[in-house]
């Protein structure tokens, strides 16, 4: 299909108004969303966070404007639980370029002890075979695809939950979760601009994708997960620091979370 120049109402996402910005993907109905003046505390935003569909995405469609995004600029992403936050604006938008003030790597050391010192002496052994010290970032992983067509494959197998469509002024996925004002980790994390700085890295490490995130949940591709246990044991400890209660209110212990993503090409986290 011919791009064309952005429409108006996605124009408005973007702060230099989307100035060489182009579309080649027919636009569903739908408007931009603002954030709620009352919810966020900051005063009236100067632009949208971000545009939603009215109606769930079509099957094929978030493929679609991921392919675009190179010329678009806009982000597709899944946005489940629609009607809450999206529809009232409880989101707290933030500039992309906060993201790189963080590290994956600080994010980790920082949220590890401060869990373990609050953990009792005997729920240690959940962390095992790292115990209270942090063993850092795992090394990446090797791709068994592209990094695209995996999220255009998950996208697929997330779409029949009959989800709207949210595109999001952002250079890349991790970003997007910024700028769009995400909240769905705000009872780990107070400031999600840190937790984008994780994403980000694991888009570089393992292929990772953002594809949809709900009122407290995310939803990652991943074109290069761990294969070997030594190497999934590493990453749960990742995950355990990004999102505690995939593993304490699921398997329990590290051991028994590597198992469950070892191979995996999607992970999905859900904060209580």
């Amino acid at each position: 299909m011919k791009d064309h120049q952005l429409p108006r109402v996605l124009c408005q996402l973007f702060a230099d108004g989307g100035m060489g910005r182009t579309l080649s993907v027919g636009l569903p109905e739908g408007d931009v969303v603002w954030p709620d003046p009352g919810y966020t505390l900051q005063g009236e935003a100067a632009r949208p966070a971000f545009w939603m569909s009215d109606s769930p995405a079509a099957g094929g469609e978030w493929a679609r404007f991921r392919a675009a995004h190179p010329r678009s600029g806009l982000w597709p992403v899944l946005l489940d639980e629609s009607a809450q936050p999206w529809s009232v604006g409880q989101i707290v938008p933030d500039e992309a370029r906060q993201i790189d003030h963080f590290t994956a790597e600080g994010f980790m050391a920082e949220v590890w002890q401060e869990w373990v010192a609050q953990m009792p002496p005997d729920a240690i052994a959940e962390l095992d075979p790292f115990g209270a010290i942090c063993p850092g970032l795992a090394p990446p992983g090797r791709l068994a695809a592209d990094p695209g067509a995996v999220a255009d494959w998950y996208a697929g197998q997330l779409s029949g939950r009959g989800m709207p469509l949210g595109l999001v002024a952002a250079h890349r996925g991790a970003d997007a979760l910024a700028v769009m004002g995400w909240q769905g980790a705000l009872h780990h994390n107070e400031w999600m601009v840190p937790m984008a700085a994780v994403v980000r890295s694991w888009e570089d490490r393992f292929g990772a994708r953002v594809v949809s995130v709900g009122f407290n949940t995310l939803e990652l591709s991943v074109a290069a997960p761990p294969v070997e246990p030594e190497h999934a044991l590493h990453v749960a400890a990742e995950h355990w620091t990004f999102c505690p209660d995939n593993v304490v209110q699921g398997p329990g212990d590290l051991q028994a979370y590597a198992e469950q993503i070892l191979g995996g090409h999607a992970w999905s986290f859900w904060w209580d």
